[in-house]
């Protein structure tokens, strides 16, 4: 599955950046944790990695065109790509358009992406099919080839 090297460290998107009692800056990150005196060039969407022995932050991926993405939520969650580009929409939901490595483009919210990588490099392991969503035909074409095979 994962090799001992990854399972050192951890992925964490930061949720919120923000300056506590004393001027402290700090940085809370999806899965609760607040972090003091972080990078400044740390932003709110972009992913840390994480030291988990060490509790210190390693590098970290800039929320931007180019990076690679997994999808956490909504009706493309588990898919992987390259984020394309942003859109603003004041009032509303910020939507990401994001390209998948068959060039299928679909389009989420910002609160769904979740940076892996810094260009095509991912810094986890990715799934077995490497994020990439089939259509129906697709998925059937292959259970049937594989289907033909066993027999």
């Amino acid at each position: 599955r994962i090799k001992k090297e990854e399972a050192s460290y951890k992925l964490l998107r930061v949720k919120a950046v923000k300056v506590v009692a004393k001027g402290v800056p700090t940085i809370v990150t999806h899965d609760g944790r607040t972090i003091r005196y972080p990078d400044p060039l740390i932003k709110t969407n972009d992913t840390i990695k994480f030291d988990i022995n060490s509790s210190k932050i390693v590098d970290f991926i800039k929320f931007e065109p180019g990076n690679l993405a997994y999808i956490t939520g909504g009706q493309n969650c588990g898919r992987i790509g390259i984020i394309t580009h942003k859109e603003k929409h004041p009032g509303s939901f910020d939507i990401v358009h994001i390209k998948d490595s068959v060039g299928h483009s679909f389009a989420t919210r910002m609160s769904n992406v979740f940076p892996i990588g810094k260009g095509k490099q991912a810094w986890i392991s990715l799934p077995r099919g490497k994020g990439v969503r089939l259509t129906i035909a697709e998925e059937r074409d292959r259970r049937l080839a594989a289907k033909a095979r066993d027999m």
